[in-house]
């Protein structure tokens, strides 16, 4: 599911986390005091960075300027990215692409309903993302707040293609419920997507061309939001576990449509949905995990340096062999998230609340990677 950018820290003022988390002494990582007092560092308006970052982040450029911009994916040839935005005002996510630097903004979804989740086929020709239209053109409201903070299942949001001009446009997935979250293997031959259509929100994969849908996860909980690594033989996503407490509200809920997105851990797995693993424990929102080009190292965002509130988001790395240690690489003291690397490991794509002209707006920005993990 789409992680809805409306002043996006803002919904986890709902949510309070009690876990604690403890991060090694080494020189890659801060302890929970030392992350805490960078929130409130200095913020350079000529370089777009916060104290902290520069260790990380140089020659960083905003590409957008308005409104709620994020989930900025790159085509495989690297010249183009894919992503959603609205301005607000009740409006709801379109998919767009515009050029490496920012030109050339052009919508490519339909206009109509709630659009999610887009990403580059390997042709540079073809790209898939989520809808609501065919169900119903309108924006779908936000679910109510009667049951608490909780996420809407769409039903009506089912996966397409379409050409990179927005032009012959075909459904991907059709079974009842929610579709969504499709991202596609760097290797080029597998798609990998969230799927309620047994019952739970699990992990599916599927060819380039929409057939052999498969399922990978057969876990009670949310699993969503995955990418492979480079190479292909790693999945990594954020799952809920709820416990025996918790279970049957979260079976209530799914039955409604709905979502309570309270714990979300890391998790790998092989290609093949074998040998799961997971990565974090500290019972905060942890989502967004993408890899680094050596297939091992993870960033992604979460609110786990924010010890007090839970609202501040920042992008981290995890060794996903060593995953005892986090280093933190952004000091935003709002929402950072959505970390995109390039296949040279040179240049980073992130989302951030950072330098906004509005309260609330979240923008895509590029910059240099020049840290090593």
């Amino acid at each position: 599911m789409h992680l809805k950018m409306s002043k996006f820290f803002l919904p986890f003022l709902l949510l309070i986390f009690t876990t604690s988390f403890q991060v090694s002494s080494t020189p890659d990582a801060f302890t929970p005091s030392e992350m805490a007092s960078s929130e409130v560092s200095d913020f350079d308006s000529l370089t777009l960075l916060y104290k902290g970052e520069e260790r990380f982040l140089a020659n960083v450029k905003q590409l957008t300027f308005e409104g709620e911009n994020a989930e900025a994916y790159l085509s495989f040839d690297e010249t183009k990215i894919v992503f959603q935005s609205r301005k607000g005002n009740g409006d709801c996510d379109q998919i767009y692409i515009m050029n490496l630097d920012g030109t050339g903004k052009q919508l490519v979804s339909t206009g109509k309903g709630r659009t999610t989740c887009s990403y580059f086929l390997p042709d540079g020709k073809t790209i898939l993302y989520a809808s609501t239209h065919l169900a119903d053109t309108a924006c779908p409201p936000p679910p109510s707040m009667a049951k608490g903070y909780t996420w809407a299942l769409y039903q009506g949001y089912d996966i397409f293609f379409a050409d990179t001009n927005g032009a012959n446009l075909r459904q991907v997935t059709n079974t009842p419920g929610y579709d969504a979250e499709a991202t596609v293997s760097p290797t080029g031959d597998k798609i990998i997507f969230t799927s309620v259509r047994d019952g739970d929100l699990e992990l599916y994969e599927m060819n380039l061309d929409g057939s052999n849908q498969k399922r990978l996860t057969n876990h009670l909980g949310y699993d969503g939001g995955a990418f492979y690594s480079w190479n292909g033989k790693k999945i990594v996503f954020r799952a809920s576990s709820p416990d025996s407490t918790e279970a049957e509200s979260y079976k209530s809920l799914l039955k409604e449509g709905l979502v309570r997105p309270n714990k979300m851990e890391l998790f790998v797995m092989d290609a093949d949905g074998s040998n799961r693993k997971q990565l974090t424990f500290n019972g905060k929102a942890n989502f967004a995990p993408f890899f680094y080009p050596d297939n091992r190292t993870i960033a992604f965002s979460t609110n786990v340096a924010d010890t007090q509130r839970g609202r501040n988001f920042d992008i981290h790395l995890i060794d996903s062999e060593n995953p005892e240690k986090l280093v933190r690489v952004t000091f935003c003291p709002e929402f950072d998230g959505f970390p995109v690397f390039t296949r040279d490991g040179k240049k980073i794509i992130f989302s951030s609340n950072r330098n906004s002209k509005r309260y609330g707006d979240t923008n895509v920005f590029i910059a240099d990677w020049i840290f090593k993990p």
